[in-house]
């Protein structure tokens, strides 16, 4: 999902949940935040893998801990 796509998306639920001349639809709403929840946990799932490539690098292994030789 491109970004584009992902604020059509985000304003299409803001309407759908604040729009008081907006129907209520709950099969639409619940189905915005499955798209919305799925590229979000892609998206912390792809942050993840980076760090966790990143630590390979380091000497201790831990991420972000800067303890550069030692070993936990």
């Amino acid at each position: 999902m491109t970004d584009s796509e992902y604020a059509r998306k985000l304003d299409e639920l803001d309407r759908l949940l604040n729009d008081p001349d907006v129907p209520m639809e709950p099969a639409k709403v619940w189905s915005l935040l499955a798209e919305i929840a799925q590229r979000d946990l892609s998206m912390c799932h792809a942050a993840r893998k980076r760090r966790l490539t990143a630590a390979r690098s380091w000497p201790c292994g831990n991420v972000g801990c800067g303890r550069a030789g030692r070993v936990p």
